[in-house]
């Protein structure tokens, strides 16, 4: 993984643990159910946006090398397979 997307994404990953804190909080002190079903919303578009950098690293670093190096089989298993995941959202 590159360098700049790791610390990218451990970035984001603590700001999506800040969120769910949040969440328990919220959840904890009775906050108002249209407000706390707001922040998960907000949660899984943070980690919609994770997956989508992880995503970008895979295909721009290990996709590329699989196809390089002549393992294209298990390149387009992987693609396929990602893209299989994301149909079930």
């Amino acid at each position: 993984m590159k360098k700049e997307v790791k610390k990218k994404l451990q970035r984001r990953l603590k700001i999506i643990e800040g969120q769910i804190r949040g969440l328990q909080k919220m959840v904890e002190d009775g906050e108002y159910c249209v407000d706390i079903i707001t922040q998960t919303s907000a949660v899984r578009q943070a980690l919609s946006s994770f997956e989508d950098v992880m995503l970008e690293n895979h295909l721009s670093t290990h996709v590329v090398e699989q196809m390089k190096s002549g393992k294209h089989k298990r390149a387009i298993e992987e693609i396929l397979s990602v893209y299989k995941l994301s149909k079930k959202k």
